[in-house]
């Protein structure tokens, strides 16, 4: 393992040249993967571990997800199956469902998870938060864990692309002494970048409070304040949009993701400097209390209860989609679409 300085603190990651591919299909040439679920993560893993030469098939309850899984070339019978059948034939049981589906898929799942196999994880939730999830696993496996930092769809993309994305990895019960080679085997099948170690909670707790903050709900509301603090004085939604939205993803966000938010910096103007440099403080000191707030809403698994109070409802997809369609409707989500027609790429 490697050994390497971010920021100052020295951390042990695993690269892909100190566990090559070859490696990883040698350690589970033995093994049958059964990834079970079909719906965020279970495509990508399960189509990159496929394209990379390991023995996987794959569990679903029929539906719409089924059919997906059968249009991707899985074969019913053969490589596709129900999920208990895909449990019972595999010897590592990767699980990616939902973290409500794991709950009620779980009394399916346990009774096949037999001595010395492998149960894997891409989140720390239902682990973490065993006493509300109820998931216990038997103390006769092996339960590991890869978390892609993204979604399953860009893991498929960037796997494509001949890139990979960051993965972190941990280990909650070694009973076969093969966790730790079974574990980075899988992050790089699916197509890690790099594999860093955290434990089951700190992924969950990052993980909920980063989705929450900076990675989806505060950036939407920090992009539409934005805009429509614009909107109510006089802006068009196209020059709203474009100053909000376009040139954050299209122009800023490639520049601070290659090399860092000074360089970013650095190829703006000096107006833009002055005012950003400027302005930094007094959005931190006025949003940190917020994420400190966030941050102990997920630590004290309050999180975790309203998701699966939420998840666990018979019209949480309707409702779901009722929220998505407010966003989709929106002003300035509307504007998105019209700026977005009008990319070169797109004409």
């Amino acid at each position: 393992m490697a050994q390497l300085n971010f920021g100052g603190v020295t951390e042990t990651v695993v690269i892909r040249d100190e566990f090559p591919l070859e490696k990883a299909r040698e350690v589970l040439k033995d093994e049958t993967i059964a990834v079970i679920g079909y719906g965020v993560q279970g495509p990508g893993q399960s189509l990159n571990l496929r394209d990379n030469g390991f023995n996987v098939i794959v569990g679903q309850r029929p539906g719409k997800t089924y059919e997906k899984a059968v249009a991707d070339g899985w074969v019913p019978g053969e490589t596709l199956f129900g999920i208990e059948e895909a449990c019972q034939k595999a010897t590592i049981v990767m699980c990616l469902l939902s973290d409500a589906a794991v709950m009620s898929v779980w009394p399916t799942i346990k009774p096949c998870l037999t001595q010395g196999k492998a149960l894997y994880f891409s989140h720390g939730f239902a682990i973490t938060w065993s006493d509300r999830t109820g998931v216990v696993p038997p103390a006769d496996i092996d339960v590991i864990m890869v978390a892609p930092k993204g979604s399953g769809t860009s893991l498929r993309t960037m796997f494509l692309e001949g890139r990979g994305l960051n993965s972190s990895y941990a280990i909650y019960q070694d009973v076969t002494g093969k966790a730790y080679e079974r574990t980075i085997a899988l992050g790089i099948g699916i197509g890690s970048g790099y594999l860093f170690e955290t434990t089951f909670q700190r992924e969950a707790t990052s993980d909920l409070t980063g989705e929450r903050g900076s990675l989806m709900g505060a950036i939407e509301m920090c992009i539409r304040d934005r805009y429509e603090v614009l909107r109510e004085n006089g802006h068009s939604p196209s020059e709203a949009f474009n100053e909000t939205v376009e040139e954050l993803t299209q122009s800023l966000m490639p520049l601070f993701a290659k090399n860092g938010m000074d360089w970013m910096y650095a190829n703006c103007s000096t107006t833009a400097q002055r005012g950003a440099l400027d302005w930094m403080t007094p959005f931190h000191d006025a949003i940190k209390p917020v994420v400190e707030k966030l941050y102990h809403s997920v630590k004290t698994g309050n999180e975790a209860q309203i998701s699966i109070d939420s998840n666990s409802k018979p019209d949480y997809r309707e409702k779901l989609e009722e929220e998505l369609k407010a966003l989709r409707e929106s002003e300035m989500w509307q504007t998105a679409v019209t700026v977005r027609k009008l990319r070169p790429e797109n004409n």
